[in-house]
Formats: C-alpha cells, sequence, structure tokens
C-alpha cells in the first residue's frame, strides 16, 4: 500500500521542460496500471480458492461470501426520548393484502418508537415527482413485533399510489419495496434440527400432499435478482404452504448477524424466485436435538383470532381451570382490544403470548409456525378456536384424561400415541339474541344432535416434518398413531352459531388457506358454511331458534357448580380482578385408568 500510494503522489520537482513533465507523468499512470493490475489478479486468485472451500466445508453452493450490510436511507427519529436527530429510519418492507397494507418500520436500535397517535399513512403518487402527499390516514393499527420494529397497518389506497409512513413532526419515510400477497415468502424459523421452515404464498400446491422436493431450492441473501450474490440449499420437503430446507452451515454459526439482515425464500429450478419478507428466526432450543425428556408444560392450547377480545378471557380461564398451562395467541390483524385483554391476563399469572400473524388465510400455516415454537416447552398442544372449549364431562383434569388415554397403548403392543382427536358438537343460538352475560358455556345450551369433524391435541415431536395439517388434525410420522376419544370422557363443545351479532363477524373472511370466504359462490354446500345462508350475511327471521335439536347442558352444569364464587354467583370471567382464578369448588376426581374398549386405535 506504502508504494501504491508513493506512485500516485510522484511527480518530477524543480523547473523541468514540459517534454520531460509529460513523459515522467506517464511513467507514473504506467506504473499505476500493472501495480493494479497485479493486486486484481491476486484477489481473483484468492477468492476462488476461498469460494471452493467454502463449497467443501458448508455442503451448499456459495456464490459468493454474505455481506451483512444495513441499508442507508435516514429520517428523523427521536432518540433517548428526547430530541430528534437524524438517524436510520425507513419502511424496511411493504405487503399488499388484500384489503390493507402491511408496513415493517426499522428504528435504530437507541429511537423511542413512534406511537400510533404520532403514526400516518402517507399515498404518494409514482408518476408525479412532487413530494407532496396525494393523500394522508391514520393507520388502522400500530404493533411492536421487536426493540426495533413495528408493524403498521395502514388502509388500502387508490390504485398507482406508493404507500408509506411518516410521523407527523417528522415528515415521509423513505419507502421500502413492495410486495404483492399472492406470490412472497412471508416467515422463517430454524427448527431445533437445524433445519429451515419457510412459509411461503404463491406455488399454489395442493393440500394435503406432499410435492417434488427436487424441483425447488431454497435460497439466502438479501438481493434475490442477482442469484449470485446468494447462498443456495437443498430442499428437504415441501408440502402445502411450507418449504422445509437444509440450512447451510454459514447461516447457523452467525445467527446474530443472519437474524437481522439475511432473507429466506424459495427458487423454482429453471423458474423464477419467491420475493421474500422472512428474516431468518431462531427458536429457544434451536441446535437441540434430542429436546429434552421433562417439558415445562404439560398441557398448552394454540388458536388463531381475530377482534375475540370479549370472549378471550372467559375462554382462557375455563381451560385454565380444566388444566391447560400455556396460550399461544395468533393474532390475525385484530383491531379491537385482544392485545389488552392478552396482557391483563399475563399480569394475572396466566402463562400467555400474543404472537402477531397478519398472513390473510394462513391459518395452516400458522399452526404449524406454532407447533414449532412449542415443541421445546409443550408435552401437548391443542388446536382449537376461541368459541370452542374442551368439555371433561368425566370430570377428571386434562392431563389425567391425555395421561389415561395414551397409557392404554401398552395393551397393543409398542404403539405412539401422538395426536388424540376429539369429536365436536356445535351449538346454536338457543333462543337467545343477545351476548349472554354470563359467558358462552352457560348461555349457550342447545346443539345438533350429530357431532362434525374433530380437533386435535397432539405431542409436538409427533408431527411430520412436512407439518402437513388441515386445521382439524395434522400428518404424523410413521413412528406415531392418533385415538379417537370417547365422547363420554372428552368433547369440544363449539358455540358456532351464537348470537347474530357475533355469528354475522364469520362473513369477513374464513382464516383456512383451503377453505372458500362465506361471500363467495365457491362451495356454498359445505359442512364449514350454515346451512341455509347463502353468501349474505342477512340475518333470518327465525334464526334465534336454529340449530336447536338437544338441550345439553352439560358443561353449564359443571361450570356453574365448580366455578361460581358462592358468595355472589359471579364466574371468574364476569369480575375485574386482576388475581388468577381457581375453582370454588372442585369434585372428587376419578383417577381410575380407563377402560380399552372406550378408545378406537388406528
Amino acid at each position: 500500500m506504502r508504494k501504491f500510494l508513493v506512485v500516485l503522489n510522484w511527480f518530477p520537482r524543480g523547473r523541468k521542460s514540459m517534454r520531460f513533465r509529460s513523459r515522467n507523468y506517464i511513467n507514473s499512470w504506467g506504473r499505476f496500471f500493472w501495480f493494479a493490475a497485479f493486486i486484481v489478479s491476486t484477489f481473483v486468485l484468492f477468492n476462488g480458492f476461498s469460494y471452493s472451500n467454502f463449497r467443501f466445508l458448508f455442503g451448499a453452493r456459495f456464490e459468493p461470501v454474505l455481506k451483512f450490510a444495513r441499508k442507508t436511507p435516514t429520517a428523523n427519529a427521536i432518540v433517548s426520548g428526547e430530541h430528534p436527530v437524524t438517524q436510520i429510519l425507513s419502511v424496511r418492507e411493504t405487503v399488499l393484502l388484500p384489503d390493507q397494507v402491511i408496513l415493517f418500520l426499522k428504528y435504530p436500535r437507541s429511537a423511542r418508537l413512534f406511537t400510533k397517535e404520532e403514526l400516518e399513512c402517507v399515498y404518494l403518487s409514482v408518476h408525479n415527482p412532487s413530494p407532496v402527499p396525494w393523500l394522508k390516514q391514520s393507520p388502522a393499527r400500530v404493533d411492536t413485533e421487536q426493540l426495533s420494529e413495528q408493524i403498521v397497518r395502514c388502509p388500502s389506497g387508490p390504485r398507482g399510489l406508493l404507500i408509506t409512513v411518516g410521523s407527523k413532526s417528522n415528515g415521509v419515510f423513505p419507502a421500502g419495496p413492495t410486495h404483492h400477497w399472492d406470490s412472497l415468502a412471508y416467515e422463517a424459523l430454524v427448527d431445533n434440527d437445524n433445519t429451515t421452515v419457510v412459509f411461503v404464498k404463491g406455488l399454489n400446491l395442493r393440500p394435503e400432499r406432499v410435492s417434488n422436493a427436487s424441483r425447488f431450492e431454497c435460497v439466502y441473501g438479501e438481493d434475490f435478482s442477482r442469484l449470485k450474490l446468494v447462498l443456495r440449499s437443498e430442499v428437504l420437503s415441501i408440502a402445502q404452504e411450507i418449504v422445509r430446507c437444509r440450512t447451510p452451515l454459514i447461516v447457523l454459526n452467525s445467527k446474530k448477524k443472519v437474524n437481522s439482515s439475511v432473507k429466506v425464500s424459495v427458487r423454482i429450478k429453471g423458474g423464477g424466485t419467491l420475493p421474500s419478507i422472512a428474516r431468518l428466526g431462531f427458536l429457544s432450543d434451536s441446535g437441540r436435538d434430542p429436546l429434552p425428556t421433562r417439558k415445562p408444560h404439560e398441557t398448552c392450547i394454540c388458536t388463531m383470532a381475530r377482534n375475540q377480545a370479549r370472549f378471550l378471557k372467559e375462554w382462557v380461564m375455563y381451560h385454565a381451570l380444566i388444566g391447560v398451562q400455556r396460550w399461544y395467541i395468533y393474532d390475525n390483524n385484530s383491531d379491537d382490544d385482544t392485545d389488552q385483554v392478552i396482557e391483563s391476563l399475563f399480569n394475572a399469572g396466566y402463562n400467555i403470548s400474543r404472537h402477531i400473524w397478519p398472513w390473510v388465510k394462513t391459518q395452516e400455516g400458522g399452526f404449524s409456525h406454532c407447533a414449532l415454537r412449542a415443541k421445546g416447552s409443550c408435552e401437548w398442544i391443542g388446536f382449537i378456536d376461541v368459541d370452542e372449549f374442551l368439555h371433561l364431562p368425566s370430570g377428571l383434569f386434562l392431563h389425567d384424561v391425555i395421561s389415561n388415554l395414551t397409557s392404554i397403548t401398552t395393551s397393543f403392543g409398542n404403539i405412539s400415541i401422538g395426536e388424540i382427536r376429539v369429536s365436536c358438537y356445535s351449538f346454536g343460538p338457543s333462543g337467545l339474541k343477545r351476548i349472554p352475560k354470563q359467558g358462552v358455556t352457560v348461555g349457550y345450551t342447545c346443539r345438533l344432535v350429530v357431532p362434525e369433524r374433530h380437533k386435535s391435541i397432539v405431542k409436538p415431536e409427533a408431527l411430520n416434518s412436512t407439518l402437513i395439517n388441515i386445521v382439524h388434525h395434522f400428518h404424523l410420522r410413521d413412528d406415531f398413531r392418533f385415538i379417537d376419544v370417547d365422547r363420554r370422557m372428552m368433547v369440544v363443545n363449539h358455540y358456532k352459531y351464537q348470537v347474530w351479532e357475533v355469528f354475522k363477524q364469520k362473513f369477513y373472511r374464513r382464516v383456512a388457506t383451503y377453505v372458500a370466504d362465506w361471500k363467495d359462490e365457491q362451495n356454498v354446500g359445505s359442512k364449514d358454511r350454515a346451512p341455509g345462508l347463502g353468501t349474505r350475511a342477512v340475518e333470518p327471521v327465525d334464526w334465534s331458534s336454529r340449530f336447536c335439536e338437544v338441550t345439553d347442558t352439560g358443561l353449564k352444569d359443571r361450570v356453574l357448580q365448580n366455578f361460581a364464587n358462592p358468595k355472589n354467583s359471579l364466574l371468574p370471567w364476569q369480575t375485574t380482578s386482576n388475581k388468577k382464578a381457581g375453582p370454588w369448588f372442585v369434585e372428587e376426581k376419578n383417577t381410575s385408568k380407563v377402560q380399552e374398549k372406550e378408545y378406537r386405535l388406528l
């Protein structure tokens, strides 16, 4: 480097002829040219050796070393909660959903996050170079995903407008890349076996089918438009909207850097690469295989909910009273007080967490994502909705029922139970026209006679590596079986057809991937729909008396007997107390082992 500087600064001194000065000037640049050629050649040779070694060490094609660089658009942020200063603050990504826009706002680590009242959605004209916004609107919601990142939900604007976010006091933030929801890799997790699970939209694969993995490959990097600058790896399995990839070692060995900068996507060989906003997430037990023999929680529940704040308290408290220990709530674009209810339950001592899941019609993917997260903490996890309640007519606690169910397999040989399937009874409005004050478990007591399809409680490590599920149940590994539980031991009370005020919300959108929305003409006769309603949310005159074939007060009686306060008859979810609820009276439990004839092994 010292010689290089000398060449650049060497000029003849003193009074010389112009010819002499010109000749030496040319010589100096000639030296510089040959020196630069030598440096470039050495760099190419060295890197050629490095790349071949990377391929050998990591088992993935490496083209070339990843750079963990930050983008540099700037805007004003408030640092330390006092004064605005110029910092790196921008819209990292934008996703266009069918009826709203999701923007990921990236902050410097030292910045205070803006509140919803301080932010505004800004709509700029793509064709007009003027910086003056064409339209401004208040955001529908602002959520904090991480300490330095927010998710801002904005109303969809007119076509042809660029959507970004601004601060009312600090101006407009630079817009990030915009992606359409119908073709996108949106989430990625590294499993405890160090494989990467990528959640995608746009591959249009068939439900419940394993596709040919050799047609695809996984890519890791920042700019997928330049394939020479990404890592490629093998697809181990692909089914529905879930892709499992072999994670390159260089990614696993660089967790801290990779977590915030490198994205993952899926490429169709001979075709294109899906756009991606999927940055790697690492589970707390990633790389720790096998899992611990004893997990913190026996029974957990996972659900995907939208605008269920008014029912969430009863649902959590009731299931805690029968033995559930942990709740995973996947919030699917709620705009009610769901976040506040979850926070109050957490402060009251319930082990509950809210996971922001803004992705439309991805219930299957969300449940698979939840199963991965729960694998290290939960022995068993149930997948039910907020309007579904596990009813145990036997009087046992949930963990006792599960223990009895799984222990009977010893009589059938070496069989491991990985899934418990529970039948569902669908309840109707039961003559009510207003939301019952004591809650759904006490208010709705009339149902259909024939049970509908089941819901499942699964052992997370028993799930097939493809994570295929159809909401109601998962595909299992070959060495596990499922069991159908007798309805005298456990059943799901599904308060499906509630008073019209509640029921009509189902017309907004169905959350499952392969289920048509009720406003669509497709699959009008599906069991998912309410018979006789068609595609419009118009209340029938006799709605309150529909779906009532048999009176069933089993769960109502147990709730009032065990959980009502004897002093004022209030149920735990009717009070404003922040203390964790407990039963006022618990009947004597029958802990004897159940008879094998009550169950059917498949």
